[in-house]
């Protein structure tokens, strides 16, 4: 399969679960506090497609995070059936999609970090690759537990749909360290098939 082909079903993929997830969301302005990360991600990408190309593997990978966000703004993160189905599963009361989601928010910039850090020769040890990944992702996580909390100060209305604590105290808390395991599982699952992606895309 050519570029070309790869990119179109990329974006049929995207624009499919986006319309699908616009259609009548629980809520409005949640659908647009979870969404507006993947719109912003698909512009950016597609501003940085010729200079500065990704990996195929980091390509898919955003593609799934963008997905996770859009069914969590189409149900909400409380609401998803995926995350009602897991906890009659396990005997649980919570939905935890949202769990989901962060384990996606430490996984996928894991490895859009690693790429960006690697290709640009940002560090000259190796040693440090792993640490420099870690602290990006959990600076990461902390600035959207940020962003939650200024939602929440911001719009009353649409605040717990968005927040999604479920009555949890120490969400903020556990968010954050689903982010950090999502990047320490990516760095330890990935990191070998990233390196051959990074020097195939070198020598191409």
């Amino acid at each position: 399969m050519s570029i070309s082909k790869n990119n179109l079903v990329w974006m049929f993929v995207f624009f499919a679960v986006l319309t699908w997830s616009a259609i009548e969301p629980f809520d409005r302005l949640t659908w647009w506090l979870e969404v507006i990360p993947a719109l912003l991600g698909l512009v950016l990408m597609s501003i940085t497609r010729k200079r500065f190309p990704l990996t195929s593997l980091v390509y898919i990978l955003i593609l799934v995070h963008a997905i996770i966000l859009m069914v969590g703004g189409h149900y909400t993160y409380a609401e998803v059936p995926l995350g009602d189905w897991w906890s009659e599963l396990s005997g649980g009361t919570r939905n935890n999609y949202d769990k989901l989601g962060h384990l996606a928010q430490g996984f996928i910039p894991a490895m859009i970090a690693r790429e960006i850090l690697l290709r640009n020769r940002v560090i000259a040890k190796r040693g440090w690759l792993a640490f420099l990944v870690l602290s990006i992702v959990l600076a990461i996580s902390a600035f959207y537990e940020l962003i939650e909390w200024w939602a929440a100060l911001v719009s009353a209305e649409g605040a717990d749909s968005f927040l999604g604590t479920q009555g949890y105290i120490w969400d903020t808390q556990s968010d954050m360290m689903w982010a950090l395991g999502g990047a320490l599982l990516a760095l330890v699952t990935l990191s070998r098939l990233h390196d051959r992606q990074i020097k195939a895309l070198a020598t191409g």
